[in-house]
């Protein structure tokens, strides 16, 4: 949207420069007065009963306001007309109990005691909106939903540049299979290395960082590899390198089967979500239907690398 817009200013609550994309110091970030306090720009988590009243105090003179959302930022309020790109509904609203797993039971006590009257801003503030976008199918259905909007799909942008150069890892030959997530307890992570305990013979290498990374180490068999902080070169090399990408987490659009369909990589997808709109059965990728080990072990040991062609 920036690139689009190079002349926009974009107005967020929170904003850490050396924790995002480098390409935003170049661009008019405003932030609300909450950025004021530090430890929140690190600990996001922390400011949840704060960004309903942050963004309701916003307002944007402009002609338009595109409001990159997921579930405060459509918040705005703007003297022009208001654009709303949805890329799902506030997840601990909707989806409290896949969002609050593995949160301490303070959080989630207080979490739940905040939600009803969340829910009546959330909806009040999608409605709002002079157009609402929605990036898939999936968030059309959830949006219709929680907000009684019938929401434009646009599938959003992926920036994967297939003929970019690709780093080989060390120590890592070719022919694994590849789970590329934030490890988090509703991606299903878990779930994934414990199928490939049941396949001693197969390789599995994740990549990603996330609060869920030492119980995940603890449970990986000795065919499981972690990694994270990898380059872009060394991210396009695991995907082009990969027998299949396994995608088992609840998402709303999922971005990592198209990057590794643009390396020529099929995926093995859970049916769920946005894989529907990413991943066609037979041609790029096969799907399983629980996030269970024995349904993902299942369709590993089923699947035939030579069944999908690269250049689909």
């Amino acid at each position: 949207m920036a690139r689009t817009f190079p002349d926009a200013s974009v107005h967020t609550s929170l904003y850490d420069p050396a924790g995002t994309f480098p390409e935003f110091a170049g661009i008019d970030v405003r932030t609300a007065p909450l950025d004021r306090l530090a430890p929140l720009r690190q600990r996001h988590r922390w400011a949840l009963p704060l960004l309903a009243p942050t963004f309701s105090a916003m307002k944007v003179d402009a002609d338009v306001v595109v409001c990159s959302s997921s579930g405060w930022a459509h918040g705005v309020r703007t003297n022009g007309r208001k654009v709303v790109y949805c890329h799902a509904p506030a997840r601990w609203l909707y989806q409290t109990d896949a969002y609050l797993a593995g949160a301490g039971a303070t959080t989630a006590t207080a979490a739940r005691a905040l939600a009803p009257g969340l829910r009546r801003w959330d909806q009040k503030a999608a409605r709002s909106a002079d157009r609402y976008l929605v990036n898939s199918n999936h968030t059309r259905a959830m949006v219709s939903e929680a907000y009684g909007i019938d929401g434009e799909v646009l599938f959003p942008p992926v920036a994967v540049d297939a003929d970019a150069d690709r780093e080989p890892v060390a120590d890592l030959t070719p022919g694994f299979f590849l789970c590329v997530a934030r490890l988090l307890r509703y991606k299903h992570v878990d779930a994934v290395i414990d199928a490939f305990r049941e396949l001693p013979s197969e390789r599995l290498v994740v990549v990603g960082a996330g609060p869920d990374a030492v119980r995940l180490r603890a449970r990986a068999g000795r065919n499981v590899r972690f990694l994270h902080d990898v380059t872009d070169a060394q991210l396009r090399w695991l995907y082009s390198a990969a027998r299949a990408l396994i995608a088992a987490s609840f998402e709303d659009f999922g971005l990592t089967p198209i990057e590794a369909a643009a390396l020529g990589t099929p995926t093995v997808a859970l049916r769920h979500g946005g894989y529907l709109d990413t991943v066609i059965e037979g041609s790029t990728g096969r799907f399983f239907d629980d996030p269970a080990a024995a349904p993902i072990a299942t369709a590993v040991r089923d699947f035939d690398p030579d069944a999908f062609a690269p250049e689909k």
